[in-house]
């Protein structure tokens, strides 16, 4: 397939594009700087500019452009940001998928799990009703602009992800040097759900989507076993082979990063990968102590 991946300079995009060129399949990155090989093709989301003669005739579009959310506190201009690098991104995309003369076979566009909220022990699924807060809004904005290209006849893969994990970037990334040096442990009550995906099953997830035409629509993309967050710190404990006996109190990740704390390290999202699961795709690390191995 001819794919082109937006994002693709990200902690996902990076190792995506990497896993689809070994897999054979021909990859243009979009990049926001002049084009300067071969693989390339500029583009200005904040603008609505995407030059479709660069992008010739696509099969898939992989979008996973968007302002990270846990960058620092969600200030007013922060949160602006975060909304907006969603929405331009996806909606430059879809526009430029309009204008093609022949559509692209599949439409995959990033969206979280953040779009349940904060929903306690309950099992979520693809049909569970989105949540409240700053980021199921976030989510809905998000999806409802990549549903465009379903109204333009292409098959649309609206990813759901949850905490994706690899040693090299992301969350887990600014966990180990704190849990090595022995200061992990859980977040307030760490009672809270965490639904996480291992990289390499984040990168098969899209690769699943990509070929398999029943997956339309929202798609979870995380593993089968959720986990508490007093699980996860001991987990990651026993991985690093250092104690996790810390807590570190609500009221203070409350005042440390305000909404930003209680919307994602503080929310309890329980969510199940029914999709995935019902299509027969197959989990590398379904195990969170299969995920961390080799960490320590």
């Amino acid at each position: 397939m001819k794919i082109v991946v937006a994002g693709a300079s990200g902690f996902v995009g990076r190792a995506l594009v990497q896993a689809l060129g070994a897999a054979g399949h021909e990859v243009r990155s979009l990049v926001r700087r002049a084009a300067r090989a071969k693989g390339e093709a500029s583009w200005d989301p904040a603008a609505g500019v995407l030059d479709t003669a660069a992008l010739g005739e696509v099969d898939a579009v992989v979008n996973l452009a968007g302002e990270n959310i846990a960058a620092g506190r969600w200030s007013v201009a922060r949160r602006e940001r975060i909304l907006r690098s969603r929405v331009e991104a996806t909606r430059t995309l879809v526009l430029a998928v309009s204008r093609l003369n022949r559509k692209p076979r599949v439409f995959v566009n990033a969206s979280a799990v953040g779009i349940y909220g904060d929903r306690g022990d309950e099992v979520l699924t693809e049909e569970s009703a989105m949540g409240q807060g700053f980021l199921p809004e976030v989510c809905l904005a998000w999806e409802t602009h990549a549903e465009g290209a379903a109204r333009l006849g292409v098959r649309t893969v609206l990813l759901r992800f949850g905490v994706v994990l690899a040693p090299d970037g992301g969350a887990l990334a600014r966990l180990l040097p704190v849990f090595r040096f022995c200061l992990g442990g859980k977040l307030g009550s760490g009672r809270q759900w965490m639904s996480w995906v291992s990289r390499d099953d984040a990168i098969g997830a899209v690769s699943h989507v990509l070929r398999d035409e029943r997956c339309v629509g929202p798609v979870n993309v995380v593993a089968p076993e959720a986990v508490t967050n007093a699980a996860f710190t001991t987990t990651l404990g026993r991985a690093v082979h250092r104690p996790a006996i810390f807590t570190v109190p609500a009221f203070a990740l409350r005042l440390g990063f305000g909404r930003m704390a209680v919307e994602t390290l503080l929310a309890s999202t329980r969510v199940s990968p029914q999709r995935l699961q019902d299509t027969g795709y197959v989990f590398q690390h379904p195990t969170l102590e299969s995920a961390l191995r080799g960490v320590g």
